[in-house]
């Protein structure tokens, strides 16, 4: 099937949306290499934590990797489904998204071949509920879009996507780990691949709920559509943390509480789901960046 018109020779790019500003922004903060990261003080300071603590982070650093992987693979069906509408300015951020996950991998991978001794089986530590999310649903809601582009379609994958996998774990994720290594001033190669990988990650979230806010402002039954897989997924996010606590009889390495983990993911989900909830009644033109619905401060320290 051929091409009837081009956007950018009829009418031009709309530079005012909101995936037009952050593909801005991925153009300004996205460009690092992770290649670029000196290990060299990870090595050192990795050798000297207690087995336990190598342990946790290994963990936490395996869920990191493996996570990365799933949202570069299973990214495209979305890709594919804004491109089909027509919509090529979400279509131009969505290649900066794709690539900054695929950056990711790429930095995780780098992480634990240059730090980690030998070749850990990583995958021991992908397993119950973490592997229900990350090798079931994720890629089934996303892989639905191939078949079915219809809006309550794109606002399940996007909700399982952005709002639980990238706003909800990911974010609970990385900001425990970079306030573990910060607190003991240890592995600062780490340290500054998450700090940047987590402004790419905001500005991915950003996305994430302008998408779904344009759905739900176009019809409102797609306010129920996302309110029904936030509350589906929530449990299964929440079982995710309380199985890596649940490894623990005694005290948890590195001081870690669980209640700490739990109450950080269920403030994200809460900001997120009131945020979504704030497109109620507005018209497509303010969803879309012709007004001043506030979604850019999304994108934290961005």
């Amino acid at each position: 099937m051929g091409h009837e018109s081009f956007a950018t020779t009829t009418r031009g790019l709309n530079r005012n949306t909101l995936p037009m500003r952050l593909f801005e922004k991925a153009k300004r903060l996205g460009i690092w290499n992770p290649a670029d990261i000196d290990f060299s003080q990870d090595r050192a300071d990795w050798a000297g934590l207690s087995a336990d603590e190598q342990q946790l982070l290994l963990r936490l650093t395996s869920q990191f990797q493996a996570g990365e992987e799933a949202v570069t693979l299973d990214l495209l069906p979305l890709m594919e489904t804004v491109a089909s509408e027509g919509r090529i300015e979400e279509e131009m951020f969505l290649t900066a998204f794709l690539w900054e996950e695929a950056k990711h991998v790429d930095f995780f991978s780098r992480f634990i071949a240059e730090v980690v001794p030998g070749t850990p089986d990583l995958n021991q530590y992908v397993q119950g509920a973490y592997r229900k999310l990350f090798y079931e649903i994720l890629p089934e809601h996303l892989g639905a879009l191939r078949t079915d582009k219809s809006a309550a379609a794109q606002v399940k994958a996007s909700t399982v996507y952005n709002m639980v996998v990238e706003g909800m774990l990911a974010e609970t994720g990385y900001h425990t780990y970079y306030t573990i290594l910060d607190q003991r001033n240890i592995l600062p190669g780490c340290r500054e691949g998450i700090s940047k990988l987590k402004l790419d990650e905001s500005r991915h979230i950003a996305y994430g709920v302008y998408l779904i806010s344009r759905h739900v402002a176009a019809d409102p039954a797609m306010w129920d559509v996302f309110q029904n897989t936030m509350t589906e997924m929530l449990p299964i996010a929440m079982e995710q943390i309380s199985e890596v606590f649940g490894l623990y009889a005694g005290e948890v390495p590195f001081g870690l509480k669980e209640e700490t983990f739990m109450f950080y993911a269920q403030s994200q989900f809460q900001k997120r789901f009131e945020r979504v909830q704030k497109s109620l009644g507005k018209s497509l033109e303010e969803i879309t960046g012709e007004s001043d619905f506030e979604l850019e401060d999304v994108a934290v320290g961005v």
